[in-house]
């Protein structure tokens, strides 16, 4: 029997790390998973109003570490870097995901309107950007319209789940016209099931998406 593929998840914050464990077990629970969690680069992150080059080192780093210790694939779960990560995978010759490229994929193909709610401000921009490249590839006609989610992010951090879940489905349930909602952050994932339950549009996650490309990358 061949060996499970390692997979290392990096992690900028602990609240990203319950939802991408959990769509693991349910969807690749033989993968051989590793956890690096280096939870002073959210906090940087903020402060900045772009990545610099410090940061990209460091997001360089722990592709590199990732590679040395025998990994297959790299997921990162943090949506605030992905230049950072772009240019990273780029240094090793297994495959590198940014956080929300398989699911940007999945929304562009399903129509040509996207909304995405997002918690952390910082990730917006890069996040759009993200989209955008990927439209060009897919769909140049796709379109995606961006929602602050105020307060979510800080509930989930609190260890109020049930507050960030209910505001974050608030938010979608005021949505319409919209092909799909993309819920921008790992740490989002957890309010998937909230946000089913008040619309009808389509809801798409970082951590299910990402599986599944890694599963068709790796096998």
């Amino acid at each position: 029997m061949s060996k499970p593929p390692r997979i290392t998840l990096v992690h900028a914050t602990p609240i990203a790390m319950e939802p991408i464990r959990l769509a693991f077990a349910s969807s690749w629970p033989d993968a051989d998973l590793v956890n690096l969690l280096e939870d002073s680069l959210s906090p940087d992150r903020a402060k900045q109003s772009e990545i610099t080059d410090a940061l990209t080192a460091r997001i360089g780093f722990l592709t590199t570490y990732a590679r040395q210790i025998g990994s297959d694939a790299v997921l990162f779960t943090c949506s605030a870097f992905g230049r950072a990560i772009e240019l990273a995978a780029k240094s090793v010759d297994i495959p590198v995901l940014k956080p929300n490229e398989a699911m940007f994929e999945a929304a562009i193909r399903r129509g040509e309107r996207t909304a995405m709610l997002y918690t952390f401000p910082p990730a917006r921009e890069g996040m759009e950007v993200e989209f955008r490249e990927e439209a060009a590839r897919i769909d140049p006609t796709a379109l995606m319209e961006s929602f602050l989610v105020e307060g979510a992010i800080e509930a989930v951090r609190a260890g109020d789940v049930e507050t960030h879940n209910r505001l974050v489905a608030e938010a979608a349930a005021r949505l319409s016209g919209f092909d799909s909602i993309v819920l921008a952050h790992f740490s989002t994932a957890r309010a998937v099931p909230a946000v089913q339950a008040v619309t009808d549009i389509p809801v798409l996650s970082s951590p299910d998406a990402a599986i599944a490309k890694l599963r068709n990358l790796i096998g």
